[in-house]
């Protein structure tokens, strides 16, 4: 029998714990006359062009009670993105209405879309209850029918998507998504799926729900017939690339590539982010279905304005000169804090505390699924890669890069976390450059007459680091650190700086020798379990073919090894257990197979990182997780962000 619990939220440990569902955030009656509206809609509205606000609006749209006070309409919000490739930034900023999300404390997952729920005691069913009148940004309503279009016509669809996400599948089956009636809407999973509410807050969780189908069924064949004209007009290749050009991507969304797609989100895109493009401007979503609490329609600011800055240099400029309102991605590097806090004045800005969720600041993947198999053999041979780990130099490190605010750490969960394993988290990390030599001389690498070493069939041991010098320069920093340590022992190493979209095409390619990322899980190991077993296709990078085995259920990618197969198995398992204890013994079985493993280098743990915002920007949070699975700043909802002035 489904339970329902009524209250404002759930805790974390009730949830892992496999409890019913919550109930709605606060849910208003009918928009009473002292509720407000942007005056620039007020005025369309006026002028025929816009319905009334009343129309415009759920009957009960869910309230949100600002974070300081009641805000006033009104501002453009300017945001810096990197590059061509930054889509997440755009994300964690607008990006956060799924059915539901996180508080702000990233302890509770609470209602959004979703008004309510019931979960089934088994926790094999999911039934969502959606905001009765709520309205995609052309008007359209969002009924039970675009939750069931976007999971069986578009996720599940085997020619657009080759393997269902692995959060909608589980003991190798997708989830099945019904209609019950115009606003529920049931998920039956073929088994246990406990973990699934907290997966549906996170942003891998949200993409696979927003297709509207009055709109994207147009690029499916199933309900165009005349597609193939369709796609010839286009000029694309195929009805799949189509889609995803019109539409957007489950994985990495260009969802803010096309003005024409419909959206629940506080903005839509007015200029998008195409190649060639030097910003990207977001204006204020006309049907947008919160209010604040007396009745106000949000989002307050008229619109966002992300600028595109080709380097962290140029980002930096513009906000110590006041040019950026919020701003932590990309500038969040310990070496720039003296910088901003010194320029806090002239900037008129004050700090953002960032609490990471993170287990590793750098974690370097070396590819044991090398296509060379010279390579691969090399990689694949754990004394070699302990001998290196002990070859680094942390302390050193630490102090140079991290400014001594850190602590040699390789993975798992971080030290406050009860399931925290030591061995996992600190064997190979004592530096002993002579021991790594010996080391490194018994499994066969010999050194040759220049000082570097062999590999035993005879060539120079040689590989690169690919690392995203845009994204995270602190890892640079200590790459090229890394690489003066390694060079002491005879390995020659080159740090691969390069763009973010060619990091991404290599390692889908499986065409890297290493690569770099912080290593997550440190606060959430269960939301992104990369570092333990290879379960991420674009995360777990020291064997991507083996992630998509797992993903795809055998069907695509490299079978792995034992140890690993047995991680996964445990980790299904895991995460189809309601009971919380019982979830971390399984879950230390993991940690204690990846220490004994130890596939991946780490460096140093986690370090807490910060930000920036403008004086007279308010209702901001000056504290918030850090976290890709608390996407900040979106769960600090912007759409209650306001100027003073």
């Amino acid at each position: 029998m489904a339970k329902e619990i009524l209250s404002r939220g759930v805790t974390r440990r009730a949830v892992l714990g496999g409890m019913a569902g919550v109930a709605a955030l606060s849910i208003a009656g009918r928009v009473s006359a002292a509720g407000g509206e942007a005056p620039a809609l007020a005025q369309l509205a006026k002028e025929g062009k816009l319905p009334p606000l009343a129309e415009r609006l759920p009957k009960k749209p869910m309230v949100v009670t600002p974070f300081e006070k009641v805000g006033t309409y009104g501002g453009s919000l300017r945001r810096g993105l990197r590059g061509s490739s930054d889509h997440n930034g755009i994300l964690r900023m607008v990006g956060n209405q799924s059915l539901v999300r996180w508080n702000l404390d990233f302890t509770a997952v609470q209602p959004n879309l979703a008004e309510r729920w019931e979960v089934s005691d088994d926790a094999t069913q999911f039934t969502f209850h959606l905001i009765e009148g709520v309205r995609w940004s052309d008007g359209h309503p969002f009924t039970a029918d675009d939750v069931v279009f976007a999971i069986e016509d578009c996720v599940k669809n085997t020619e657009l998507y080759s393997s269902t996400p692995a959060q909608l599948a589980v003991a190798g089956k997708p989830v099945t998504v019904e209609k019950i009636d115009d606003y529920t809407v049931k998920f039956t999973f073929a088994a246990a799926n406990a973990l699934y509410l907290e997966n549906l807050a996170t942003p891998l969780g949200q993409h696979p729900t927003l297709f509207p189908k009055h709109y994207c069924s147009q690029f499916l064949p199933k309900y165009n017939p005349n597609i193939e004209a369709d796609v010839k007009k286009a000029g694309v290749t195929s009805w799949t690339e189509l889609f995803r050009s019109r539409c957007g991507d489950i994985e990495i969304p260009s969802r803010w590539g096309n003005v024409d797609k419909p959206t629940l989100d506080p903005w839509v895109v007015k200029e998008p982010y195409v190649g060639g493009a030097t910003r990207v401007v977001m204006t204020r979503n006309p049907y947008f279905w919160q209010v604040d609490t007396e009745g106000n329609q949000l989002p307050y600011i008229d619109e966002i304005n992300f600028g595109i800055s080709q380097d962290v240099e140029s980002l930096m400029l513009n906000v110590i000169s006041g040019k950026i309102d919020i701003q932590e991605r990309h500038i969040s590097v310990l070496a720039n804090k003296p910088t901003l806090s010194k320029n806090m004045e002239k900037g008129d800005y004050r700090l953002l505390t960032l609490v990471p969720s993170a287990s590793q600041q750098c974690q370097i993947y070396f590819n044991i699924t090398h296509k060379d198999p010279a390579m691969r053999k090399m990689f694949a041979d754990k004394a070699f890669r302990q001998a290196l780990s002990i070859g680094i130099n942390r302390p050193e490190l630490i102090d140079i890069v991290y400014f001594g605010q850190s602590e040699p750490y390789q993975a798992g969960p971080r030290p406050t976390h009860p399931w925290y394993n030591e061995k996992y988290a600190r064997q190979f990390t004592e530096y002993d450059a002579d021991k790594a030599g010996a080391m490194l001389d018994e499994a066969g690498y010999k050194k040759g007459g220049d000082g570097f070493r062999l590999r035993p069939d005879g060539q120079k041991v040689f590989f690169s680091i690919d690392v995203i010098p845009t994204l995270y320069p602190d890892l640079v920093d200590a790459l090229e650190l890394v690489k003066t340590h390694w060079a002491q022992i005879g390995i020659d190493m080159k740090v691969n700086t390069i763009e973010r979209a060619l990091y991404y095409t290599r390692g889908d390619d499986n065409a890297h020798d290493a690569a770099v990322w912080p290593g997550p899980g440190g606060l959430d190991p269960m939301l992104d379990p990369r570092d333990f077993f290879a379960f991420h296709p674009q995360g777990s990078r020291y064997a991507i073919p083996w992630t998509l085995w797992y993903t795809s259920n055998g069907a695509r990618g490299e079978e792995p090894p034992e140890s690993q197969k047995k991680r996964m198995k445990l980790f299904d398992e895991a995460r189809s257990t309601a009971d919380l204890d019982k979830r971390g013994a399984i879950m230390k079985q993991i940690f204690d197979i990846a220490a004994e493993e130890f596939e991946t280098v780490g460096l140093c743990l986690a370090v807490g990182g910060f930000g920036i915002i403008r004086n007279n920007l308010r209702n901001v949070p000056e504290k918030e997780p850090d976290s890709w699975s608390w996407p900040n700043p979106g769960p600090a909802m912007p759409q209650q962000f306001t100027f003073t002035s």
